[in-house]
């Protein structure tokens, strides 16, 4: 009878770690929890595990930082762990009880206790190593598509103050050797192609740099933007925005925004067959949303992704990885016949919405 007792002992101890393990794992799982409230969230979580978790109490300490359950304070009858990264000890673990318990194998702590204690430590230690891995990687990710928007906008200046400026001086200069020739109509076909040319450059230029959200703000960016599907490409854009006016959007988010955008429209001109769409923004604290609309031909979503990635277009995964880095979430709906519906929602933080200001 006694060994029963003792393998029941057993497996209950064994229960209990595996779910300790399991509810860290699920909680880790949720990206958009920050580091310190998933911190304290598995301190809160690994007391249940331990032999008296009425009595238990746990700390996480990272750094400078520590993250406690609301009942922590310092006792005798602690138990420790350290957290180690790549061999270097960064933070530590510490489950403590609150009163004197009887004696164990490790004070008033089981052996099972300790090894429950090592992995959980081993757990949160790759935890955090992934947390900062996948901080680092996102902000490189920032700094190159800020690099990009950067030479985006050389670019467009090289092109739009240089170079068709020059072209359009060559019109000017064949404009008046024409005039002295006695067939001038025989260098409009010339002319006609450098105006041609000119214009295409422009073209670029303006798609390269969008004009506007500097010096006008996002809103008044995509309006434009709009308007210029609308008029240039006969497709009516309808736009709106809506409860916007008192975010403080940073730059990073107002281009990303822009840049999501731009791609979907390219898509409807090119892709869709669409008569109509729609691009709305909305102010819903504190989150920012994005709703594009179109009554195009539709797809297939899942077809038309593998399709993208055998023949290498990336139109997709970019819009992904933008409201990636934005740690947002975007949403693409769409049947055959039944047009595409995008949805963005972009958190723009707690420190970037003032109800008595009039942003753009």
């Amino acid at each position: 009878m006694e060994d029963r007792h003792t393998v029941e002992h057993a497996l209950r101890e064994r229960i209990k770690e595996l779910h300790c393990l399991y509810a860290i794992t699920r909680l880790a799982q949720d990206r958009s929890t920050p580091l310190p409230e998933l911190l304290k969230r598995i301190a809160q979580r690994i007391c249940a595990s331990w032999q008296y978790p009425e009595i238990t109490c746990a700390r996480i300490c990272l750094g400078k930082h520590e993250y406690t359950t609301v009942n922590y304070r310092p006792t005798p009858w602690r138990q420790q762990a350290p957290l180690r990264i790549r061999g270097e000890i960064v933070g530590e673990i510490e489950v403590s009880y609150l009163e004197r318990r009887p004696a164990c194998d490790e004070g008033p702590f089981l052996a099972e206790e300790r090894n429950l204690i090592d992995a959980v430590a081993e757990l949160v230690a790759q935890i955090v190593e992934q947390r900062w891995t996948d901080e680092l990687m996102g902000a490189l990710s920032r700094e190159l598509i800020r690099a990009q928007e950067n030479e985006r906008q050389r670019i467009a200046r090289e092109l739009h103050d240089h170079l068709a400026q020059e072209l359009s001086l060559a019109v000017h200069e064949l404009s008046k050797i024409a005039a002295a020739l006695p067939h001038p109509e025989a260098l409009r076909p010339v002319q006609t192609t450098l105006e041609t040319a000119i214009a295409s450059l422009r073209d670029l230029a303006y798609g390269l740099l969008p004009p506007g959200i500097l010096e006008l703000g996002l809103v008044q960016a995509l309006a434009y933007l709009c308007e210029e599907m609308t008029v240039r490409f006969a497709i009516p854009v309808a736009f709106s925005a809506d409860g916007v006016s008192g975010f403080n959007i940073p730059f990073d988010t107002q281009i990303n925004l822009y840049r999501l955008t731009q791609e979907a429209l390219t898509n409807i001109r090119k892709h869709s067959r669409a008569t109509r769409a729609s691009v709305r923004l909305i102010g819903a604290y504190p989150s920012l949303l994005l709703r594009i609309e179109d009554n195009g031909q539709g797809m297939d979503l899942d077809n038309r992704v593998i399709q993208a990635v055998r023949e290498r277009r990336m139109g997709l995964w970019s819009m992904q990885e933008r409201v990636r880095l934005m740690h947002g979430a975007i949403r693409f709906r769409s049947q055959p016949g039944k047009g595409m519906r995008i949805v963005v929602e972009v958190p723009v933080g707690e420190h970037s919405y003032d109800p008595g200001s009039c942003s753009r």
